[in-house]
């Protein structure tokens, strides 16, 4: 038997959790659609009863995943809204819990306009900075959530460092890793005690399904998720496990091309008359270059980047023809977005203000093509500035 604990990543990504079918040989996990399964007698079956409890389709996803990440357990959702959720299910009334103030839009929204209704409270810092996670530290605070990079500033959190001061006060750490994947970030070796992806962007790696994974590192995550998982029912279909699995297989290679274009479209972004501002990890003057060469093995595809203003770049985005213009990212084609208008319309002109989104600021996802042709794209488009 193979000592899949022995195997790189790449390997590991291919094969933990997908051994051949048993009964046919089949290279590839099948994809189970029972939503039951027989009973050989009361109480006696072969490890499944209903699919909404589990599913061997899921479960081999959940296996990969957790071994990916190094966490004991993993447990996929229909969204990465609906793993946060099932993160929050673990808190009650009167309990306290620190979020990083540049996250994924809908992050706030479901917990001000939602969760805030149950008597959870939360409170907003700039995580760069460990001291301001000391400071917002209360009696009852239970949870720190973090992004990092973050979403679409790509400004970057010392995770060994926070992960540090939550474990001081007796605080878990959580921290959404859609941006890098494990390939290039690995939080639960920095301290993290959960880590969160939303699916949909780089494990699926397609844009064709989407899902949530939490990774847990504790007998008690286990129990909790795959208790909300049961209750709520709010699961990842096999057909979207199988689509995971699949996109999860070529994870290490594509990350690498992701990684080099992201490179690439950065520094040429960078060097731009009509561009006033990059964001990007992977650039000497990121202000955090020297935290992100020693957290983590890439810098990815994400790249932001200031046109000066909102017609300025509607002007842009209207001639861009390679580049896709659409919400998400982590596909295999390069999706350009607008977030004040996309993804963090939901917080507010006020917040957006704060955390530096403005109307001229536009977002990469570098996919997978040739690069020279996304760079060709970029530069007919910027003509129109």
């Amino acid at each position: 038997m193979t000592d899949f604990n022995s195997l790189g990543f790449a390997s590991r990504a291919i094969h933990d959790g997908q051994h051949p079918d048993p009964l046919t040989g089949a290279v590839n996990v099948p994809i189970y659609l029972s939503s039951t399964y027989a009973q050989e007698e009361i109480g006696r079956h072969k490890g499944y009863e209903y699919s909404r409890v589990s599913n061997p389709t899921r479960d081999a996803l959940e296996t990969n995943l957790a071994s990916l990440e190094g966490g004991t357990s993993a447990h996929v959702f229909s969204s990465g809204m609906a793993a946060i959720m099932a993160m929050i299910t673990m808190f009650r009334t009167g309990d306290h819990i620190i979020c990083g103030e540049n996250v994924y839009g809908g992050t706030p929204r479901l917990f001000n306009q939602v969760i805030t209704g149950y008597g959870i409270e939360f409170s907003y810092v700039d995580t760069s900075d460990p001291e301001n996670v000391r400071r917002a530290i209360r009696p009852a605070t239970k949870l720190v959530h973090i992004e990092t990079p973050t979403n679409p500033i790509m400004t970057l959190t010392d995770i060994r460092a926070v992960a540090d001061v939550c474990h001081e006060r007796g605080v878990e750490l959580a921290v959404d890793n859609t941006f890098m994947s494990p390939y290039f970030q690995r939080p639960i070796q920095l301290g993290a005690d959960i880590v969160m992806h939303s699916t949909t962007k780089f494990l699926n790696g397609h844009s064709d399904g989407l899902g949530g994974v939490l990774i847990g590192t504790k007998p008690e995550h286990k129990e909790n998720f795959a208790f909300v998982q049961k209750c709520t029912g709010g699961i990842l279909s096999p057909f979207e496990c199988w689509l995971v699995l699949r996109g999860v297989k070529t994870l290490a290679v594509r990350m690498r091309q992701h990684d080099a274009s992201g490179r690439r479209i950065a520094e040429y972004l960078a060097g731009h008359p009509k561009v006033q501002k990059v964001y990007y990890p992977g650039l000497p003057s990121h202000p955090q270059y020297d935290l992100a060469k020693r957290q983590m093995s890439g810098f990815g595809a994400l790249i932001s980047f200031e046109t000066g203003s909102l017609e300025n770049a509607n002007k842009m985005l209207r001639h861009v023809k390679v580049c896709t213009l659409g919400e998400s990212l982590g596909g295999v084609e390069t999706l350009i977005s607008h977030p004040a208008t996309m993804t963090h319309a939901a917080i507010g002109a006020d917040v957006r203000a704060k955390l530096g989104i403005t109307d001229g600021l536009v977002r990469i996802s570098a996919g997978i093509e040739d690069v020279d042709d996304l760079l060709a794209d970029l530069d007919q488009a910027l003509v129109h500035i």
